[in-house]
């Protein structure tokens, strides 16, 4: 599988590779964007972060307003910054709402039809798309991957680094949705992509999972206390710090409440230094 480059950007002293390619988990053309350091070469291989956007966002938002950058151009850490869903596959009411469909991929395979079609976020995620990076940019070091996100995406952070023991060195997370399981965001796409048995949505629920953790944990999630979502009970970031603490792995949690800070790119861009530094620590 080969990528088409469709665009380079200059950022802080590195190249942001704008990227297509034809997957075969989604059935559609995938965008993204892919931030290579100064550092990388095919002689000197960087340590990788995916970042997972959150509700309507593409591979586009973080990349130009989360100041990600910055940082891993200091480091010499790569980005991935995928897309948040398959885009185009013409399943009837893929387009209707914000936070199902397309722009709202959760991170999941969908088992229900017609959603299964194409629907496979999960699996392009941890195995379709990074076996084509690595394969095609020597430069990247697969021995040396984190994981974070926001929101919707900062659900997937979680629970693909919790359902993936080893496979990821580091994880942090901006406003996660934490229990999507009791949220309705959460509940609304698990009944759309999976169905009704709520076994299953434990499965892809991040305080269901970190239960059955096993090991250290380090863990940095930064929630504003100005986010309206967080107000609505969409996040629910106190229900995973209880869970961790009836595993007795609570201290491995960084839980910060950021005061006056919302929803938006401002805050992920005020913290996102912290959250480079903290898989810096793990990667490098």
């Amino acid at each position: 599988m080969s990528f088409k480059t469709i665009g380079t950007q200059a950022s802080f002293g590195g190249k942001l590779l704008k990227l297509t390619h034809e997957a075969s988990t989604t059935k559609c053309t995938m965008a993204l964007n892919l931030f290579l350091p100064s550092q990388a070469s095919a002689s000197k291989k960087v340590p990788v972060l995916f970042y997972l956007s959150g509700l309507t966002c593409t591979g586009d938002n973080c990349a130009e307003k989360g100041f990600a950058q910055h940082k891993a151009s200091e480091k010499g850490i790569a980005i991935v910054y995928p897309d948040t869903s398959p885009r185009g596959l013409k399943i009837e009411g893929e387009d209707e709402s914000y936070d199902f469909g397309s722009g709202a991929g959760f991170y999941i395979d969908a088992t229900k039809d017609p959603w299964s079609k194409g629907y496979k976020m999960y699996s392009y995620i941890t195995e379709e798309l990074p076996k084509a990076l690595f394969s095609e940019f020597k430069e990247l070091d697969e021995s040396r991957v984190g994981i974070f996100g926001h929101s919707m995406g900062g659900h997937g952070a979680l629970t693909l680094f919790l359902k993936n023991p080893g496979k990821y060195k580091s994880v942090s997370a901006f406003a996660p949705i934490a229990n999507p399981s009791q949220c309705p965001w959460g509940e609304k796409a698990f009944k759309g992509y999976i169905g009704d048995d709520k076994q299953e949505w434990k499965k892809h629920d991040a305080t269901e999972l970190v239960k059955g953790w096993k090991g250290p944990l380090d863990v940095l999630i930064d929630v504003g206390t100005n986010d309206n979502f967080y107000k609505q009970k969409q996040l629910l970031p106190e229900n995973f710090i209880e869970a961790a603490k009836g595993a007795a792995i609570d201290k491995g949690v960084n839980l910060r409440f950021q005061e006056g800070h919302d929803h938006s790119y401002y805050t992920i861009a005020t913290f996102m230094d912290d959250h480079i530094e903290h898989h810096a620590k793990h990667l490098l």
